[in-house]
């Protein structure tokens, strides 16, 4: 596999193994299509490395059929890359907010049990799918959100999805992806379509 030279080498006393093993904060933020199928995709190379990878679905509904929720079961279920645990919080209170008051308390308690993991080193690495959108409605502190990512133990890579993610997590993250939309079916309207949106 091809070695990826890095432009600038920080004087940070790290050997580049250190550097290279740093556990990561990444965000995939922004308007277009793919940002929690990008860090599902992480979620594979995690499972095929042997971490256990723990979802946390803070916006979909419980109810919803999402296809990477069964693919990434069934290979955590196989015996021969990591465990996946998939947790889902909410009622799908992203697009419609029937009860704000309880969709608020669950993704408050969402965030309670991925403190507790961090803290208890549970997976190696962690999905917060959606993540964004309580942040940006003000119902989980992103000063605390930092802080907690900042001074989590061990080798935890964390990857966060939603639009409008702060601007105080981007400034922390390690690795930051902007998706932009150029076009959509929606645009036209054509509703999403099963294999291409779940």
């Amino acid at each position: 596999m091809p070695q990826g030279q890095p432009s600038v080498v920080p004087d940070d006393g790290l050997t580049t193994r250190q550097r290279r093993n740093r556990p990561l904060t990444i965000v995939h933020t922004g308007p277009g299509k793919g940002k929690s199928t990008a860090a599902f995709g992480m979620a594979l190379r995690a499972w095929n490395q042997g971490w256990p990878v723990g979802v946390f679905q803070f916006v979909k509904s419980a109810k919803w059929k999402v296809g990477e929720e069964r693919a990434l079961k069934v290979l955590g279920a196989s015996g021969e890359g990591g465990e996946v645990v998939w947790h889902k919080m909410g009622e799908g209170w992203s697009w419609v907010q029937r009860d704000p008051a309880s969709s608020e308390e669950a993704a408050r308690e969402g965030w309670e049990q991925v403190k507790r993991d961090l803290a208890a080193q549970t997976y190696r690495l962690y999905v917060l799918d959606e993540f964004a959108y309580p942040m940006h409605w003000g119902w989980v502190p992103v000063a605390e959100v930092v802080e907690v990512l900042r001074d989590r133990p061990g080798s935890q890579h964390v990857v966060v999805t939603g639009r409008n993610a702060p601007a105080e997590l981007l400034d922390f993250a390690d690795l930051v992806t902007e998706m932009t939309k150029v076009k959509h079916p929606m645009d036209t309207g054509q509703k999403g379509q099963r294999g291409i949106e779940w």
